[in-house]
């Protein structure tokens, strides 16, 4: 079967105000206060709570560096699980585009660098968990995107054939991941990147959840 595989934080969902406001919570537990802004660093939360301890410590200067990331990291983990739907939400249009997906016969499959866990828990508060037939995170196995194995273990658990799959993203991790798995990739343009995903040579840009299947047509074939 056909199988279209999203990413999460930055495709499906903009999640960047619930991620910035974990990461202030490491901060101001440092007495640092907040250093990230939701406005100015939604990219940098779409790459993942290590980029946002990075961006935030750099700021800060004084010397801070890989130990205070690492130390950070679980008090981030467990900040966002504690308010994970706060400001989350769906972009326009998703839940309609993966119904329409699933109706025609395509599998749909979640790959994403959060954890397993949290990303199981943004699903079910959000009430789109069965839309999905797998989910794959960062933690699922050794290794994570851009490594293939994940994106390919996504599309096998969700009953599909990786080489009859396309990746929709909206980073360079996910562009390099379709790369290292040769199958198609589809880069979103609403998020904070906007029309720059076009320096990383998709296959296909996606302006709208309403464009999604005149998008996908001519790189996924819809079931027979």
């Amino acid at each position: 079967m056909p199988t279209v595989v999203f990413d999460l934080d930055g495709t499906l969902a903009d999640t960047s105000g619930d991620l910035i406001a974990a990461a202030n919570t490491v901060f101001r537990s440092r007495g640092l206060g907040d250093l990230l802004s939701p406005e100015a660093d939604q990219a940098t939360a779409f790459r993942g709570g290590r980029a946002m301890l990075s961006l935030g410590f750099d700021r800060a200067g004084l010397g801070y560096g890989a130990a205070d990331i690492e130390a950070g990291y679980p008090i981030l983990l467990e900040a966002y699980g504690a308010a994970i739907d706060t400001h989350s939400c769906l972009y326009p249009g998703a839940v309609e585009a993966v119904t329409r997906l699933r109706s025609t016969g395509y599998r749909t499959a979640i790959c994403t660098n959060k954890p397993e866990g949290l990303a199981r828990q943004l699903l079910d508060r959000l009430g789109v968990a069965d839309l999905f037939d797998a989910l794959v995170g960062a933690d699922t196995y050794p290794v994570r995107k851009p490594d293939p194995l994940p994106f390919r273990e996504s599309v096998r658990l969700a009953g599909g054939d990786p080489a009859r799959a396309v990746l929709i993203g909206d980073t360079e991790t996910d562009r390099d991941t379709a790369r290292a798995a040769g199958i198609p990739c589809i880069l979103v343009t609403f998020g904070p990147d906007g029309m720059a995903v076009s320096d990383l040579a998709p296959e296909a840009l996606l302006n709208g959840y309403g464009d999604l299947e005149t998008v996908l047509a001519p790189l996924l074939p819809a079931p027979a």
